[in-house]
């Protein structure tokens, strides 16, 4: 077959539809809409095959015929050409799909997981910290190339002066190089490890700065408070006995509705949803802690026990703590109560550690252990709750505070 049939001022001038040959299996195919491209012909293990070989004028004559003669060599090898170019196409395809900025793989983590996520101000703070501290130093890298010392350049500016902070980005870059390598982007240990990689570069946090502990009013003062907070017949002082009764954080007790409460049972039932160990929680009522709830008022339109201004909203933490300030009480914080709580119960009764601990919804570490306390032991954390209730209502706080010691739950 004559090859070289055309030349390029006929290629340029052919208007006409159809298909024009240029020889070896090489045509240049004109279409109604006067588009024109090139079409590569051939016969391979008995099978007739078509193959582009781009379009013109882009593809010029020349590199048409060059493109043919590559094919027609492929041929000869036993290759065939259409097959390896799909080929090539799929390894580039992928090539491309692992150019990922840290910044891209950053926003798909975050977006595949802030679902799980429960807390909203925790949800923010991924975006922030990565946006201050991570994107402008690595959030246009490829994240296959991030090293070492990309994230030390991170880190070391902030280690010593946000300690806290600095452990958090940390942290979260980690994971997303981790999502990264799981998602087959990059290869190779994690750069943002600590254990055995930047824990030999970087002091450890905690001899950075020692951590600080909510404050917490000791037990022995609690009934003070009590008494003028009782003299206190705002929402946000039945609220702030609530969460001193149910020794709850504020977050749970500020959420809690109306239909989470069964005053029968005298139980709260708090939703997994709302809860920090992400397990579903009953709180025993004390006749302290109803009496409280029977004296909220119901707001139409709001299912929130301690219903605020705002439509369908509860009154906010800075309420509580604003009214807490005012008190004569200045040694506290609202989450510390907690601590008074277990610290009363360790000293000053022999209730069960585990029992203690449920009822301030901690998750034991023990998985055997776990998987017990997840049975019914509402009944002994009500005679906890009982006996903090009892504390809670000493007359004064200069009392004793010592109490008979409880039972041990059997």
């Amino acid at each position: 077959m004559a090859s070289n049939k055309l030349n390029a001022k006929q290629v340029a001038n052919l208007s006409e539809v159809g298909k024009y040959s240029d020889g070896d299996g090489l045509y240049l195919l004109i279409t109604k809409h006067n588009s024109k491209s090139w079409l590569f012909r051939y016969q391979m293990n008995g099978k007739r095959r078509e193959m582009g070989l781009g379009g013109f004028p882009t593809t010029t004559l020349a590199a048409a015929r060059t493109k043919a003669r590559d094919a027609r060599e492929k041929i000869g090898a036993g290759v065939d050409p259409l097959t390896a170019k799909q080929a090539s196409k799929a390894a580039q395809r992928a090539a491309q799909a692992k150019q990922k900025t840290f910044k891209q793989c950053a926003n798909d983590y975050i977006a595949l997981n802030e679902a799980s996520w429960r807390n909203p101000k925790h949800r923010q703070q991924w975006h922030n910290t990565l946006k201050t501290y991570a994107f402008p130093a690595i959030g246009d890298l490829n994240v296959a190339d991030i090293e070492t010392i990309h994230i030390t350049d991170i880190l070391e500016p902030i280690w010593h002066s946000k300690t806290e902070t600095a452990t958090r980005v940390r942290g979260r870059i980690q994971r997303v190089l981790d999502y990264a390598k799981v998602k087959g982007l990059r290869d190779g240990e994690n750069p943002a490890r600590w254990d055995g990689h930047l824990k030999m570069m970087l002091p450890a946090p905690t001899k950075l700065k020692n951590v600080q502990h909510h404050k917490a009013m000791p037990y022995q003062e609690v009934p003070g408070l009590m008494l003028e907070l009782e003299a206190n017949k705002s929402v946000s002082s039945l609220a702030l006995q609530f969460i001193i009764l149910t020794a709850c954080r504020s977050g749970e007790a500020l959420g809690a509705t109306w239909g989470e409460i069964d005053l029968n049972a005298k139980t709260w039932s708090i939703p997994a949803s709302r809860m920090k160990a992400g397990q579903d929680h009953a709180v025993p009522l004390s006749d302290w802690a109803l009496e409280t709830i029977k004296k909220l008022p119901r707001i139409d339109n709001n299912p929130h026990l301690f219903a605020g201004q705002r439509h369908q909203r509860p009154i906010s933490a800075a309420a509580i703590a604003k009214l807490l300030n005012k008190t004569t009480r200045k040694n506290a914080t609202i989450h510390g109560f907690r601590s008074s709580f277990r610290d009363w119960a360790g000293e000053q009764t022999n209730f069960p550690r585990n029992d203690v601990e449920r009822c301030l919804a901690h998750t034991l570490q023990d998985k055997t252990e776990a998987a017990y306390y997840r049975s019914n032991i509402l009944e002994k954390r009500r005679k906890i709750m009982d006996a903090w209730a009892k504390q809670c209502a000493r007359a004064t706080a200069q009392t004793s505070s010592v109490i008979p010691i409880a039972r041990k739950s059997s």
